[in-house]
């Protein structure tokens, strides 16, 4: 269970601070697989990043009860000097996945189809490619609870076709949060939402209500 208390979080820039977010109180249930839904700038990217521990809020309480995994596709911890397998075997290591490190390798290598590209710095990566690895990456590993910030599938009509499959199974044996602009997506994989609006967070229990009130709110 993650459970957020009065969480605040505010950004400096040159022309100010902005609050992004304004006193969220919310508890994500392990058997639940929550949308995170809401307008560009509303805030879902933050959210999954506090939750995953990758920033910090500027006040409140985040509370992890769960096995939690950093945001699906981010590609900002890969280490562009390490090759694919080395970034691997790093992932195992810091994240305390110390049983089988070549089994999970090997499981990361096939899934993410780079074939001999496996064995190169990242740094030569094309982004499609250090997303297919982060992706992999996040797969080889079980959590209790799975966050998700938009990608859940890339590259060619089978790989694509693949990563659904596979993200269709962890769906199943874990909770999930996933932030995503995409009906579709939330109305296939989840079962209850969280709408963003104007800092503030509304939980419903239902994902057609969540986003039947949220498109009421765009301008038409």
């Amino acid at each position: 269970m993650i459970t957020l208390r009065d969480v605040h979080k505010r950004y400096r820039t040159a022309h100010g601070s902005h609050w992004v977010l304004r006193g969220l109180t919310l508890v994500f249930p392990p058997d639940k697989n929550v949308a995170i839904i809401g307008v560009n700038g509303a805030g879902k990217s933050t959210l999954i990043r506090l939750i995953a521990g990758v920033d910090t809020p500027t006040r409140g309480e985040i509370r992890r009860d769960a096995r939690v995994s950093w945001p699906i596709g981010l590609t900002g911890g890969l280490l562009d000097t390490f090759t694919g397998r080395q970034n691997a075997r790093f992932v195992c290591r810091i994240h305390g996945f110390d049983d089988d490190v070549e089994g999970r390798v090997a499981y990361v290598r096939d899934f993410s189809e780079l074939g001999e590209a496996f064995d190169d710095p990242v740094s030569t990566y094309s982004a499609g490619m250090r997303t297919r690895l982060s992706f992999s990456l996040s797969l080889a590993f079980e959590f209790d609870m799975y966050l998700v910030d938009e990608v859940i599938a890339v590259g060619d009509t089978a790989f694509v076709k693949k990563s659904r499959k596979a993200f269709v199974q962890l769906t199943q044996r874990a909770g999930m949060v996933m932030a995503t602009h995409s009906e579709p997506l939330v109305k296939t994989f989840c079962d209850a939402a969280v709408w963003l609006r104007q800092g503030e967070a509304h939980w419903f229990d239902s994902v057609s209500e969540a986003l039947a009130e949220y498109n009421k709110s765009l301008p038409q």
